[in-house]
């Protein structure tokens, strides 16, 4: 029995954890160190569900922050659902309140006060329906570290490049 499109399509972009992924912040790993992870639901407007299923989202500058008791997802950019949006516009890059348990929200809160910590979204997906992001608590990397990272990765590709080399 063949499959459809959508079937195809879905299956496609789900991870090994079953979650339907709708972009990641490749830039976080390379820039941060990160030391904790955090699982967050998103409270969104609908035309903003649907235009995440079409996987119209950006987190490039995004990172989230605790401001009186509630935590928020800043700078995420979520494009507009084109059919949705003529009669009630919306910015694509308004806060979006992040659903977390309070002791979560506390514990957080406590973390981020740390120098040098910050809460930098890792990636957006739909986990049984519902939108999540992953959140990483990160503290940035020094010049020095970066360019360790980038010794260090491109160390591993000529090893399985001589791997190649030599199983042939």
């Amino acid at each position: 029995m063949a499959k459809s499109g959508k079937d195809k399509k879905a299956a496609r972009q789900t991870d090994a954890e079953g979650r339907l992924v709708v972009a990641t912040n490749r830039r976080a790993r390379f820039d941060y160190e990160i030391l904790d992870r955090f699982e967050a639901g998103l409270q969104l407007m609908g035309p903003e569900v649907k235009s995440l299923r079409e996987g119209r989202c950006s987190l490039g500058d995004a990172f989230a922050t605790v401001h009186r008791g509630e935590a928020w997802l800043e700078k995420m950019h979520v494009s507009p659902y084109e059919p949705a949006t003529r009669d009630n516009p919306t910015d694509p890059m308004r806060r979006r309140k992040l659903l977390l348990h309070r002791h979560e929200i506390d514990r957080l809160e406590g973390r981020i006060a740390e120098k040098g910590l910050t809460l930098v979204p890792v990636c957006v997906y739909f986990k049984r329906g519902r939108a999540k992001v992953e959140l990483a608590l990160a503290r940035g990397k020094h010049r020095h570290d970066k360019r360790e990272t980038i010794k260090r990765r491109e160390g591993e590709r000529e090893a399985q490049r001589a791997m190649r080399r030599h199983t042939r």
